[in-house]
């Protein structure tokens, strides 16, 4: 008797004289008869010819299904979208950006269901592929994983390595007059090699990195780059994975806990993660229902050593993480400090058998001892304050100060706020305040790595602060205050603010505060040109 003659969700659109023509369809994609028969393995692929994050999903997906077929599986591939942050950045395409990974989760979870598929395997790469993946498996509660598709290989550029990150800086250092327009150019050319995920500890290898800890995500498949040659054997052990869970009838969902959570916030934490996993945890959390918020994470922030000596804020790429010892290093060194909780995998071993069976590298830099680590806390840190009754974030990575005091720039657009930086009108000891683009004002809450990169090129990283209703690019560095509740255009207090008023940071309070000029609301909502799905 075969393992998988127990029921299968795929049974009820492929067994019996009724479903005859759901067969004779199936057949007429190329599955023989013995192929129907076999557990259908949904392989959902986020691949794109528009960036380079997803540009190899294709052909890495075929390495899964290799992995299926050879542990008695039929994996079946559909595709979803993927709006690229580091291309639409500063435009009206990064409106499009967090609403994305609602679409990629939707469609995920559509497809599995619409196909009775038993089992399914997401292969992602770009910032938001990622936790819509992840969401889509929590909601499906059937045997899933995630499958990252790897960081890109470094730059080079007189002989340093470089990342999309130097870019984006380089444009405020040519607008400030510290960089030609020839030298930006020679760095654009050879900051992305090749395909993969952008390099540092942005939000793609954050997530990836958090979702391994988190269980949902395969730990030692997910720190192969994107281009080497081992990512093939990676992915086809991926698939035999999925078989695996399917054997043990584990879901995905499963493995999502209070405790995985934790595990993944963690490890943000240590390795100086994005700001974004703020808002994709929470989001995974309300899937299955848990309550994981604010609180939450910043009191993992508090209790964390950063660890981590990644860009965009330290001196290393995914790149060496992975040859120092990966992922793995950085959470083995947590587990020693008694920071995480020894939690199932979608291996089938606990996430300690997964991380003490990786060696670190002798002599390795990029992760830190315990007794020597890079900050006492977490690379981030909520604060409140009457500039943000229902909590903002704030990046600490990168910044030497935990206290700001300053008067306010006030801008009603990214727009805005850049061409004030490009032709030298913001100050050292100015707080820029960028509003109304939060989740309803911009519509689509928008990155502001556009300007955030700008300053730094400028060589205002240290001199000046940030505040906004939107959020930040896992690049991201400085002082910068993002995630404002409630937003400019929801009534929040960031819509009283006036040029001059004194805004005052104190991280070590948790306090965001202003002394506002005058009570009434300065904030005008600009006319929308955001497509109707996005207003």
């Amino acid at each position: 008797m075969s393992q998988f003659d127990e029921a299968l969700p795929s049974d009820a659109m492929k067994k019996g004289i009724a479903r005859a023509p759901a067969r004779a369809m199936l057949k007429a994609t190329g599955l023989s008869q013995e192929d129907i028969d076999r557990p259908l393995v949904g392989i959902a692929n986020t691949w794109s010819e528009v960036t380079p994050c997803n540009l190899h999903l294709r052909e890495l997906a075929e390495h899964v299904k290799k992995g299926v077929r050879a542990a008695g599986g039929t994996p079946i591939e559909f595709n979803t979208i993927v709006i690229s942050d580091g291309i639409s950045m500063g435009t009206e395409g990064m409106k499009a950006s967090l609403v994305s990974r609602e679409v990629v989760a939707d469609s995920i979870e559509l497809a599995v269901i619409g196909h009775s598929f038993d089992a399914v395997i997401a292969i992602a790469g770009c910032d938001k592929t990622i936790p819509g993946a992840v969401m889509a498996l929590a909601r499906l509660d059937r045997p899933g994983l995630m499958l990252y598709g790897g960081s890109i290989a470094p730059g080079e550029n007189a002989g340093q390595k470089i990342s999309i990150q130097d870019v984006f800086e380089g444009v405020g250092s040519c607008a400030a007059g510290l960089m030609t327009k020839e030298d930006l150019r020679d760095l654009e050319d050879k900051a992305c090699p090749g395909a993969g995920a952008c390099g540092g500890q942005f939000t793609a290898n954050t997530m990836a990195g958090a979702f391994s800890a988190m269980g949902v995500s395969p730990l030692q498949l997910n720190d192969v780059p994107a281009k080497a040659p081992e990512k093939a054997e990676a992915a086809r052990r991926a698939g035999e994975l999925v078989m695996g869970m399917l054997r043990r009838r584990e879901s995905a969902r499963s493995l999502i806990s209070k405790q995985s959570l934790e595990n993944a916030a963690t490890y943000v934490a240590a390795s100086g993660g994005s700001t974004n996993a703020v808002l994709h945890l929470i989001a995974v959390a309300r899937e299955v229902g848990l309550s994981f918020g604010l609180d939450e994470i910043d009191a993992v922030m508090a209790r964390t050593p950063l660890l981590a000596d990644l860009k965009p804020t330290g001196r290393y790429m995914a790149t060496d993480l992975a040859a120092a010892g990966g992922t793995a290093l950085i959470l083995r060194r947590l587990f020693e400090a008694d920071l995480l909780q020894d939690t199932a995998t979608s291996t089938g071993r606990t996430l300690r058998d997964e991380v003490f069976d990786v060696q670190e590298t002798v002599g390795q830099t990029v992760v830190r001892p315990l007794d020597e680590p890079l900050s006492p806390r977490g690379g981030m840190a909520v604060l409140r304050g009457n500039l943000a009754l229902d909590g903002s974030v704030v990046k600490l990575c990168g910044h030497k100060g935990a206290t700001f005091r300053g008067p306010a720039r006030v801008f009603d657009d990214e727009a805005s706020a850049f061409a004030a930086l490009s032709s030298g009108g913001i100050s050292d000891g100015d707080v820029l305040v960028i509003r109304g683009v939060g989740p309803a004002g911009g519509p689509g809450m928008p990155e502001m790595l556009a300007v955030t990169a700008a300053l730094i090129g400028a060589g205002l990283g240290d001199k000046v602060a940030l505040l906004t209703d939107g959020r930040f690019s896992g690049a991201t560095h400085g002082l910068m205050v993002g995630h404002i509740a409630p937003e400019a255009a929801r009534g929040g207090a960031i819509a009283q603010l006036c040029d001059g008023d004194l805004v005052t940071i104190d991280v070590a309070k948790g306090r965001l505060d202003a002394e506002f000029s005058s009570p009434k609301n300065s904030f005008h909502p600009r006319s929308k040109t955001a497509s109707r799905v996005l207003q």
